[in-house]
């Protein structure tokens, strides 16, 4: 099933309901702080984990304390879609219990 490019109105409503995303080129990002490296690499594997079971991956970067996500929908020629948000409520659901802020 084909999934729609969201209107730019869209975005922004939803990225209302999701504090600390936003739209950079072309993709909604977040940046998590976290109090170590291990628990930065956990959240990692934790959100690997996610995105498999979703079919649905975002660009992941670990840093020393941070993890970078940054997602669009490759199948929707690159736009952003509601498959998008829908991995970035799962992250955000899971990130708290990794210490991310």
């Amino acid at each position: 099933m084909a999934v729609e490019p969201l209107s730019q109105d869209e975005i922004e409503n939803r990225l209302r309901e999701l504090p600390g995303w936003t739209l950079e080129d072309g993709r909604i990002t977040r940046t998590y702080r976290l109090a170590s490296h291990r628990a930065a690499a956990a959240l990692v594997a934790h959100v690997a984990a996610v995105q498999d079971e979703l079919n649905h991956h975002s660009d992941l970067t670990l840093g020393y304390r941070t993890v970078v996500l940054a997602v669009n929908t490759h199948d929707a020629g690159g736009a952003v879609t509601t498959r998008d948000f829908a991995l970035a409520q799962r992250v955000e659901e899971l990130a708290p219990a990794h210490g991310a802020r």
